[in-house]
């Protein structure tokens, strides 16, 4: 497998493509207006203490104080290595005791401003790396309550091995490995520590030399992101379209990621850069329902709240020998499909698979089997079942970010979301209905019915005799109106 890079860059927008044998497979996309909060470590200065709450308002340079709880103030057990956390309502040393007004606090924000509330803030910091999490206030080594049971001892003792092994300049911290690290050779593993140990030295220096309201650490960008999350051995090349973007990444990745950074390129061509595998395209037609396949058969994606529905079809696919074999090659291209589609689309939750009924076991096992193979290519740590006795397949997907679709889309402000809106011929009989109420209520010399020019056409043909008809029964004349910006859906009655 080959895979490319490509990063279009501008001021208000970062997307990254990831190309693998010249198809995209996943797309990111960070805006700067959009950037949160969580994950910058501050160096803060307490600006009041309020006992009764057992909490205190930070100031770290933001337009209002972050409030830190005494829940999130970390502090250690007498005799003891790990850090404690001090419960809500009895806390173990009360937060007036733990700091003071004028005070200078290295804090982290663990969940961003909302509405009229400030970041709220933890003093326990912790570094995310690709397939570790550091802690540099604690010595402990874990392992992600997602990993097996089974597989937590061993994986344990490897990365205490290498804790270790890598410790350097007195640097010493506890670790935790992540969900996507289960399968990490010790190589990477090392990379990583390596790189958390150095940023936590940064940031440390960072607060001796800065004054108090400081940024002493802020979480990667998707750009930085991408020599950390998304490279690996298969990847050929990164191209960015930035000269200046381009020579900050190589800045970066050759202090931290020496075999990412190698791997850089500039882009100097005069086409846009995503045009090179028309992913513009691509990106246009993932946000459909409908996925055309190579066969002629296709796909329907529905996205609801509690799950993805992915249903297969045969199409216009007639090209083997007998039925049998025109389901079993549709649902085989559908299975990579549906791979890729759940990576570029970045699907996560509980998934769906209603592939065409196969009656040959062998055909069902096939199919299995090449769906499995295409799942295992993505990143995003993904679990499949069997087929059910209804011909189903489900599988869950790690979420990791919100999906492509919530990225660049919102609700229809016409449906509503609903993706369908009720008839012209169902809004004229609400019509019908609200003037008789209408009638009852009020003593107008005339109603006039403004809607969609799709309504009024119909009440002035197929539903003229009824409009007529409920003008006679209440006794008033009533006019049409169209307005070609209201919806079909809409429409309003002004008495006159």
């Amino acid at each position: 497998m080959q895979q490319d890079i490509l990063i279009n860059w501008s001021p208000q927008e970062t997307r990254v493509a990831v190309v693998e044998n010249g198809a995209i497979q996943e797309l990111h996309v960070e805006r700067a207006l959009e950037r949160g909060l969580v994950g910058n470590v501050y160096l803060g200065k307490v600006s009041r203490v309020l006992p009764g709450m057992q909490s205190a308002f930070v100031d770290i340079g933001l337009e209002r104080a972050a409030f830190l709880h005494v829940a999130d103030v970390w502090q250690r057990q007498e005799g003891g290595e790990a850090p404690m956390f001090a419960r809500k309502g009895e806390p173990a040393v009360p937060i007036e005791k733990q700091v003071f007004e004028g005070q200078s606090l290295m804090v982290q924000v663990i969940k961003d401003p909302i509405g009229s509330k400030g970041a709220r803030l933890s003093t326990q910091i912790s570094i995310a790396g690709r397939l570790l999490v550091f802690l540099p206030q604690d010595d402990h080594v874990g392992i992600s309550q997602k990993i097996p049971s089974g597989e937590r001892d061993a994986l344990r003792a490897r990365l205490q091995a290498l804790v270790g092994d890598e410790a350097h300049g007195g640097v010493g911290g506890g670790f935790i490995l992540r969900t996507n690290g289960e399968d990490a050779s010790d190589a990477e593993l090392s990379e990583d520590i390596a790189y958390l140990r150095k940023t936590w030295l940064r940031i440390k220096e960072a607060a001796q030399r800065l004054p108090a309201k400081s940024l002493l650490h802020q979480d990667l960008d998707l750009l930085r992101r991408v020599l950390r999350d998304l490279v690996g051995e298969a990847t050929q090349s990164i191209r960015i379209d930035s000269r200046e973007q381009f020579a900050a990444l190589q800045l970066f990745g050759s202090e931290f990621m020496p075999a990412a950074a190698a791997k850089l390129q500039l882009y100097k061509g005069e086409r846009p850069i995503f045009d090179l595998y028309a992913i513009d395209e691509e990106i246009a037609r993932a946000l459909g329902r409908r996925v055309e396949l190579k066969s002629g058969g296709y796909l329907i994606i529905d996205q609801t709240e509690a799950l993805t529905t992915v249903d297969v079809n045969t199409g216009g696919f007639v090209g083997a020998r007998n039925f049998d074999d025109t389901i079993f090659k549709t649902n085989l291209e559908a299975a990579g499909a549906i791979a890729r589609q759940l990576r570029l689309r970045n699907l996560g939750g509980i998934i769906i698979a209603d592939f065409i009924d196969m009656l040959r076991e062998d055909h069902q096992q096939q199919v299995l089997a090449e769906f499995r193979k295409q799942l295992a290519r993505d990143r995003v740590k993904t679990m499949v079942g069997g087929f059910s006795p209804l011909g189903l397949v489900e599988l869950t997907r790690k979420r990791t970010r919100e999906s492509l679709a919530h990225i660049l889309s919102e609700p229809c402000p016409t449906c509503h979301g609903v993706g369908e809106i009720r008839t012209a011929r169902s809004v004229c009989y609400d019509v019908l209905r609200e003037l008789l109420r209408e009638a009852r209520q009020f003593n107008p010399r005339e109603f006039r019915v403004i809607a969609a020019p799709q309504v009024i056409d119909l009440f002035l043909d197929e539903e003229s005799q009824h409009l007529a008809g409920l003008s006679d029964f209440i006794g008033k004349p009533i006019s049409l109106q169209a307005e070609t910006v209201m919806a079909q859906d809409q429409y309003d009655i002004v008495l006159l």
